[in-house]
């Protein structure tokens, strides 16, 4: 099985410099993206070349660096909105992640408009990073959560969906990709559904942005929020999209530095506008920059190339470990991403993935912060292979040998 002719995988390859490593003697097979994707040089050199030549702080400066820094970081920005289709860059916040823009929603708009009898739909599904922050502010503000559960393949019960829907949600948060299972599920009609029953939707990202494209007008969500770390970027940025008329009347999160408009003891302080209500304090600029020149390289290969070469890493990775004895697949939707999540009979994942490692393949074992689907299903964790732009079929056929031998050293 081969990729497309007009992506050329190896060329690809040879941007990434830590491709070019070997682990344990081996040489690195690399699938671990869903955890934190490699950077290319492009992405690395855009971050240095800031920090070497143009680094100021940004916004408030009139000397030649500070409006250098200003302009680069603002061109990031956007570069997000015209990647996610958003009407203005006042959508487009900077955030530290997809974590840091879910507590920002919860802790804006949640505590505004979430209080005792109301409720919000999540599904089996989500990260910890969705879970956690509604759970904390239920725990203050009385409010009850309902699940969505799951099919047997790993997709979201549609019916039960509804039924929730007819308990009057004002929130349906839930993910576009899971980052456990690969399921892809269909935002646009979820966010259709929940909107006619006059619910808020709030959609996590993490794992779509990197493999899909995305357009929020077209998806119609209320907040959309991805991390950079993910999408071939730097660790410590993301991004939370937000509707211009929700962001303009939550109130703001944290206090200090650009979110002001005035500040005074005697009269009190003033916010500044979006999207700066929302940015206090000095921002990761160099970060903001190289996710910006992430986007870029990302959309220099093309999203519907890179969406088609992970899709037949995918089916490979499937048809090959299946060869396996003892392979069970944990979650095998009809529309899956670039995941494949795995266990084999008689073998812990820890003890498959510590083998792997050895053997220069590196995997993620474990629960994949989604405890409440890994309860849910009754195992411990996962092995989870997991792709990205760089990765190619020969790698694949070496992750199913590699599987292949440890289980049977294992069992």
């Amino acid at each position: 099985m081969t990729t497309s002719s007009t992506y050329d995988v190896h060329a690809i390859r040879a941007q990434f410099p830590i491709l070019s490593r070997e682990v344990h003697g081996k040489p690195l097979a690399y699938f671990d993206s869903a955890a934190s994707a490699q950077k290319p040089q492009a992405v690395i050199d855009a971050q240095a070349r800031y920090l070497s030549h143009t680094h100021s702080n940004i916004h408030r400066g009139v000397h030649a660096l500070a409006q250098e820094a200003t302009e680069a970081y603002e061109g990031a920005r956007e570069k997000v909105r015209a990647h996610l289709g958003a009407t203005s860059t006042r959508e487009i916040l900077f955030v530290g992640g997809t974590t840091d823009g879910i507590n920002l929603v919860a802790q804006t708009w949640g505590r505004t408009n979430l209080g005792t009898g109301d409720c919000i739909v999540l599904t089996r599904m989500e990260h910890h990073s969705n879970i956690v922050p509604w759970q904390m502010l239920a725990q203050e503000r009385g409010f009850d959560i309902h699940v969505v559960e799951l099919n047997p393949d790993g997709t979201l019960d549609d019916d039960q969906f509804v039924q929730h829907l007819n308990r009057g949600p004002k929130l349906v948060a839930f993910t576009h990709v899971s980052n456990a299972l690969g399921t892809v599920n269909d935002v646009k009609r979820w966010t259709a559904a929940a909107h006619d029953a006059g619910a808020t939707v709030l959609v996590d990202g993490a794992q779509s942005v990197p493999h899909l494209a995305v357009n929020v007008q077209e998806l119609d969500v209320d907040f959309y929020t991805f991390s950079g770390h993910k999408t071939y970027g730097p660790t410590g940025i993301g991004i939370l999209y937000g509707k211009e008329a929700l962001l303009d009347a939550m109130p703001p999160w944290r206090g200090g530095g650009e979110m002001i408009g005035t500040v005074s003891f005697e009269n009190g302080t003033t916010y500044n506008e979006l999207p700066y209500k929302f940015e206090a304090g000095t921002p990761h600029i160099s970060g903001g920059i190289a996710l910006g020149a992430a986007l870029d390289w990302m959309n220099g290969v093309g999203m519907a190339s890179l969406t088609a070469h992970e899709h037949v890493l995918t089916q490979h990775a499937h048809a090959r470990l299946a060869e396996v004895d003892g392979m069970r697949f944990i979650g095998t939707a009809p529309c899956k991403a670039g995941v494949v999540s795995f266990l084999i009979d008689g073998v812990h994942p820890y003890d498959l993935g510590t083998l792997l490692d050895q053997l220069g393949i590196a995997v993620r074992t474990g629960h994949h912060c989604t405890e409440p689907l890994m309860d849910k299903l009754g195992i411990p964790g996962t092995v989870r292979a997991s792709f990205g732009a760089y990765n190619t079929v020969e790698e694949v056929d070496r992750l199913a040998e590699a599987v292949a031998r440890a289980a049977a050293m294992l069992r």
